[in-house]
């Protein structure tokens, strides 16, 4: 995980580390990775195992078992590898509920991501320990075939990505590995590049169905605000479609090109706009939509759609800022509400340019509160 935040662990996950393969134990909320210890403890491994993935808090303190040391303790401290996650987490469609725990430093770390505050989506994640612990996904290698390869479940796959990693200093982690990996990169200034001359062009020669410049600008403004709602819709139901996700490769590599590797790698500034070639595939049934719920005037329709598209040039802009540009005061809390929605609660707050449909429809983003521990 990234710097020396440490990641949280579900009970079930603890509970998979029960071999002598990877052995892990639990002391209070602590998680301690104690594999390496197996063949040195005086008891013989099998009494370690015997407690693998649980608690070991009753077991230390019985005397008629064996009395352990101050040398038990200092092994603990220096097998910690996470904290155990708080039981309490957000709803899928409500306000954020979850409880913190603090790290090692007396930072809190939220239970889903294992992450303190917004400046932890930048430090670099130690790749080896990272794939040791987690068993998820080796950083140095191309990502989308070890989605495909990995048989992994959807619980586990939706915990696991939701994790946000960071790759050496920003840089973009291989994908594909092949002659396709730059089609997976997009620079942020390609979006008004590619899009804004047909978004020019459609407004112009719809200006033939108004009697005025008046009322084409106020049909164009309704396509424009239009696009926020459809913003919200599509990153809550379409990329976050978590409830709903086939549990199989399929639906999960999907998820995973879709909007999965954003989460996974959130600063990755070359993954943070929308592909123009999967921009295309999205845009074509809007515009059949379009023309449809507006087939009464093509103007009308036409019009609509090149506000609605001016509204995504402005979403995959702003998105693209609020990941890597110190913004104006205005937009500092705007910035601030979308990265939690990353190492907080990907649950929640689905509006990047506008939180307004997070709170009219009951998904806006809150921050817990924290109790500091002693």
């Amino acid at each position: 995980m990234p710097g020396r935040t440490l990641p949280t662990f579900t009970a079930a996950e603890v509970e998979a580390h029960n071999s002598a393969k990877s052995c892990y134990v639990t002391l209070g909320g602590n998680v301690y990775d104690v594999t390496d210890f197996l063949d040195a403890h005086p008891g013989g491994s099998d009494l370690v195992l015997e407690y693998a993935g649980k608690d070991i808090e009753e077991i230390l303190k019985d005397g008629s078992s064996h009395t352990h040391s101050e040398a038990a303790y200092e092994v603990l401290d220096d097998s910690l590898v996470g904290f155990l996650a708080s039981s309490k987490s957000a709803g899928a469609n409500g306000k954020a509920k979850s409880s913190g725990v603090a790290n090692g430093d007396g930072e809190y770390v939220h239970p889903r991501t294992g992450m303190s505050k917004e400046e932890d989506l930048s430090k670099d994640t130690d790749i080896d320990n990272d794939y040791k612990t987690h068993k998820f996904l080796d950083l140095n290698k191309p990502l989308l075939m070890q989605v495909w390869r990995g048989n992994f479940s959807k619980e586990f796959y939706l915990d696991q990505v939701h994790r946000p990693r960071h790759y050496k200093g920003g840089a973009s982690a291989p994908l594909f590995g092949n002659f396709l990996e730059p089609l997976s990169k997009t620079p942020w200034w390609l979006i008004p590049l590619v899009w804004l001359p047909p978004v020019a062009y459609g407004t112009y020669i719809s200006r033939e169905g108004f009697e005025t410049g008046f009322h084409e600008a106020a049909v164009w403004l309704f396509g424009f605000g239009l696009w926020s709602l459809i913003e919200y819709v599509m990153h809550r139901f379409l990329f976050h479609l978590d409830e709903w996700l086939p549990d199989n490769r399929v639906g999960i590599t999907l998820h995973f090109l879709l909007h999965g590797v954003h989460h996974y790698l959130p600063m990755d500034k070359y993954r943070l706009v929308m592909p123009p070639t999967l921009f295309v595939a999205l845009a074509l049934p809007f515009w059949k939509l379009a023309h449809t719920l507006f087939a009464f005037d093509w103007y009308f329709a036409t019009t609509v759609y090149c506000g609605g598209v001016f509204g995504y040039i402005c979403y995959d802009l702003t998105h693209y800022f609020l990941h890597h540009q110190n913004l104006p005061l205005w937009y500092k809390q705007l910035k601030k509400y979308h990265l939690q929605h990353h190492f907080l609660d990907y649950q929640n707050g689905f509006g990047v340019t506008t939180r307004f449909w997070d709170t009219v429809f009951g998904t806006e983003l809150v921050a817990p509160p924290m109790m500091k521990t002693q």
